[in-house]
Formats: C-alpha cells, sequence, structure tokens
C-alpha cells in the first residue's frame, strides 16, 4: 500500500519532492512512519526495498529489542530500531516539529518509556495496563492512565513516572510540539490539566494531554 509523497503527514522528515509514492505502514498509520521509509529515505542505511528485505528475511532488524519481519512495519515516536550485524541503534525523536532519528547506545536501547492509556481489572484480580501504541502488560503495580511506564528489555516496569513539579517532558502535539524542559507548575484551566514548562529562559503552557515524560 503506498501514498503519495505530496500528502505524506508533516511529522515525516522528508521533502515534498522525489519519488511520487512512499509506502504506509501495515497499521496506525496516522502516527508512524513504516519501517521501510525510516531505513531507506530518512536514514539511508539500505538502497532499496530489495535489500531491506534481505535483512528482514536474515533476522537482522529489531524494533524496541523485537526482531520484526514486515517492510512497512509502523515505527512510531519513541521507538528504537536495531541493525543486529551492524551493531547500530537509532530511536525516533523529536526534531522541532518532525520526527528524526538519533543514534543511541545498547544501554538506552534496552528501555522504553510509554504512556498508560487504560487499565483493567482481570479474573484473579490481575492488572492490564494498556499503553500508547498497542502495547499492553500485566502488573500487579499501583498505575493510574495518564502516568508513564519505563519498560525493560524483558518487559518488565522499571520505573513509574507521574507528571509532577520538576519532572522531564516533551510537547508532542499541540502548537508547543517540539518543546522540552521541567514542569514548573500544574493548574486547572476549565476542564483540562495545564503544566507550566520551563525551557531555557522561556516558558509554555501545555496541556498534559499534549505530554510526554522523558527518562
Amino acid at each position: 500500500m503506498h501514498q503519495k509523497r505530496k500528502a505524506i503527514p508533516k511529522l515525516w522528515a522528508l521533502p515534498r519532492t522525489g519519488t511520487k509514492y512512499l509506502a504506509v505502514s501495515d497499521h496506525n498509520q496516522r502516527n508512524s512512519i513504516p519501517l521501510v521509509v525510516v531505513l531507506r529515505d530518512m536514514l539511508k542505511l539500505v538502497k532499496t526495498k530489495k535489500e531491506l528485505k534481505g535483512l528482514l528475511y536474515n533476522k537482522q532488524v529489531k524494533v524496541n529489542t523485537k526482531i520484526v519481519r514486515e517492510g512497512n512495519y509502523p515505527i512510531q515516536l519513541f521507538d528504537t530500531i536495531t541493525l543486529v550485524e551492524a551493531k547500530k541503534n537509532y530511536r525516533a525523536v523529536l526534531k522541532g516539529k518532525r520526527i528524526g532519528f538519533e543514534e543511541i547506545s545498547d544501554k538506552e536501547n534496552s528501555i522504553r518509556v510509554y504512556k498508560v492509556i487504560n487499565k483493567r481489572i482481570l479474573q484473579g484480580k490481575k492488572i492490564q495496563i494498556n499503553l500508547e501504541g498497542g502495547k499492553n502488560l500485566l502488573t500487579n503495580e499501583k498505575i493510574n492512565p495518564g502516568e508513564f511506564v519505563v519498560i525493560s528489555s524483558d518487559n518488565k516496569i522499571s520505573k513509574i513516572i507521574v507528571l509532577k513539579k520538576d519532572v522531564e517532558v516533551i510537547a508532542i502535539k499541540g502548537k508547543h510540539i517540539g518543546k522540552e524542559g521541567k514542569i514548573k507548575e500544574m493548574f486547572k484551566e476549565g476542564e483540562n490539566t495545564i503544566a507550566t514548562i520551563s525551557h531555557g529562559k522561556e516558558e509554555s503552557k501545555v496541556n498534559i494531554n499534549n505530554l510526554y515524560a522523558k527518562i
């Protein structure tokens, strides 16, 4: 499945000129970039889709430490990509108002932050938390929707982050997208909770629903 280059989301750090069509992700198309576009067109680590297929066939590509086999696998903000033989890791980050990629260490690659979307009680009083991006996890931890968890490569929660004063955050959508810094204060504005973010000598007031915790 493909889309016209001129119609690609503004978050994609790609020029609107070039090949007429680009691939789309297998799912979550609105908030992701297909793996083939990332490795070929953005990072330029493969030259063709055929070259990528060879890497996938030989289990040379991991996303969030798990082997993937689809060229159109969706890469979302904060996901990590590993090229096994090359021993290279990259994380999807915001660079300004667009998604870019930065090389990271093996240690950084072993963890990822997820936002808790909701939770439910299963049989046996087990708690299932549903995370942004479609991931879910069973836990005995006391975690509420809107909080963040740091997940290690063994699929365990290593840290819970609650948005409050002095927590490091980044705005991932809205007019302040890309702004990052510490929360200075939080207050109610109608039905919304607003956080004042201090970054350098400037401050921005951001709806907490537009924020993501940093580690």
